[in-house]
């Protein structure tokens, strides 16, 4: 970033903040990590539930900080004291991260300014959508971002985050990252959480797309009439404060997007209906690809299997189109773009079995899968599913239905128990079991993924749902190293015998 007086950033930003400006600073770095603080550094302390982070002033200070932002008017003396100047916002709603996600803008120079904006929301679709949207982008002669679920990319490999939208400080390290790797176009995935606290305060949206809407993060929203809204904030006030020309992409295959059509104060790309502004279907679904179909236009061979990436490319397709690609070059692109990690990811074997590996890990997204994975033709189709521990509960009896009606053999077992018992979220699960279902319970995820292998015959399709990418199974507070094409692998090498 360009160093910056304090005042200037202030003035930009266009906020009501408390400014105590002292000798108004030169800023040349904004981060909210005290270890990361180097000389000019505007260092942020972030409320949080389980400390006060202004107990950190002092080390920020002592490695070059020339000035913060607090949160609570007692540590103004502490600053001064140590010769900081001072900003001041409210934490009270999502007024702190509004205000925040303003000054960084204006510290980083408006980077989203300079290039063009995709934010993608939805409940399931999310990541294979941004990812064939930027990876389509870079084919096209447009250098581009990801920021997502997977992590961040720009020129390089790809960068683990905590979180898949960041919070105002690390998102806009990354804009500005983007921008000094020469993005043209920064694609990035706006969760429910991030979009109602206003996290992305500031990003200037060129284009918006809407995916689907079911039931997810009621532990956080309390209610699906409020999680919709939280999405529809992308469309309605983020798009407002965009001083672009703004544009929506709804599939309105889904009810929410066509009732969301008429109010939208944009311009909109419809896609996903027979009467939508885009249409497309898929023909030869198999395990590792499929035929798109544009209507009245063009027909390439995707390398994504399932007939769910379908409506993932035909979204990806409506905001291509929305940035002013035709139909054809868009469709071109896409048909060179790998597939997503962890997303109907099949691993390879020998042994005549279909096996695959997706983050599936809502009743919506699970029956989407297992759906498609039918229209495969397995001879039967066994999966290995778990449940979230300190997430939606509600939703846990739902998956055990979704999962027990469309396969042939359940195996229920553990996913990121977090701080509950392992077995007790199973508790949870195995009430929604249809009566009927074949079932199996093994809490160890490994030895559940091993016994669905051995299981399976040649014909059938082992589907390991609700991780997907992540190469980690959090217990307590801990990431413990854990991966399901590694544990899916292992268990076909013995099964072949090979390496034993």
């Amino acid at each position: 970033m360009i160093p910056k007086r304090l005042s200037e950033i202030v003035e930009s930003a266009t906020i009501r903040c408390s400014a105590d400006l002292g000798a108004d600073p030169m800023v040349s770095w904004v981060t909210a990590d005290s270890r990361t603080v180097k000389p000019g550094s505007l260092f942020v302390c972030m409320p949080s539930a389980t400390r006060d982070t202004h107990e950190f002033l002092s080390d920020a200070a002592a490695s070059g900080a020339v000035a913060c932002v607090i949160h609570r008017s007692e540590a103004v003396a502490v600053a001064r004291s140590l010769g900081l100047a001072v900003l001041g916002l409210v934490d009270e709603g999502q007024a702190f991260n509004f205000g925040l996600g303003r000054i960084c803008e204006a510290a980083f120079g408006r980077p989203s300014d300079e290039m063009a904006v995709v934010g993608i929301t939805g409940t399931n679709g999310k990541t294979t959508t941004a990812w064939m949207v930027r990876n389509a982008l870079v084919e096209l002669g447009c250098p581009s971002a990801y920021l997502g679920t997977l992590g961040f990319q720009t020129t390089g490999d790809m960068q683990i985050l905590e979180n898949t939208t960041p919070f105002p400080v690390e998102l806009w390290q990354k804009f500005d990252e983007a921008r000094a790797a020469g993005c043209d176009a920064f694609v990035l995935e706006a969760s429910s959480h991030a979009l109602y606290q206003r996290r992305l305060a500031g990003v200037r949206f060129d284009v918006g797309v809407f995916t689907n809407l079911s039931q997810d993060h009621l532990d956080f929203h309390g209610s699906m009439a409020d999680y919709e809204a939280a999405k529809k904030l992308l469309f309605t006030e983020y798009a407002a404060a965009s001083n672009k020309d703004f544009a929506a992409c709804l599939n309105i295959d889904d009810e929410v997007g066509r009732r969301w059509l008429p109010d939208l104060p944009c311009p909109s790309f419809t896609f996903g209906a027979s009467d939508a502004m885009l249409r497309a279907v898929g023909t030869d679904v198999r395990v590792d690809g499929l035929v798109l179909s544009v209507d009245g236009g063009p027909a390439g061979q995707l390398r994504f299997g399932g007939n769910y990436n379908v409506a993932n490319a035909t979204a990806a397709l409506s905001a291509l189109t929305a940035l002013g690609y035709s139909p054809e070059e868009s469709l071109e692109a896409l048909c060179t773009v790998p597939p997503v990690p962890g997303r109907f990811e099949a691993v390879e074997n020998d042994l005549g079995l279909g096996v695959i590996v997706d983050y599936a890990h809502t009743p919506d997204a699970l029956a989407n899968l297992l759906s498609s994975v039918r229209e495969i033709g397995p001879a039967r189709i066994i999966t290995v599913f778990g449940c979230g521990g300190d997430r939606d509960r509600s939703k846990r009896p739902k998956m055990a239905d979704v999962v027990s009606r469309l396969s042939d053999l359940t195996i229920v077992t553990s996913d990121n128990p977090r701080t509950e018992d392992p077995n007790a979220i199973i508790d949870e699960i195995v009430p929604g079991l249809v009566a009927a279902a074949e079932w199996l319970r093994e809490p160890d995820r490994e030895a559940a993924i091993a016994k669905a292998v051995e299981l399976a015959n040649e014909g059938d399709v082992v589907v390991i749902a609700g991780k997907g990418h992540e190469d980690y199974q959090i217990i307590g507070r801990v990431k413990h190293h854990m991966s399901d094409q590694e544990m899916a692998r292992k268990a076909l090498q013995k099964r072949s015998g090979v390496g034993v």
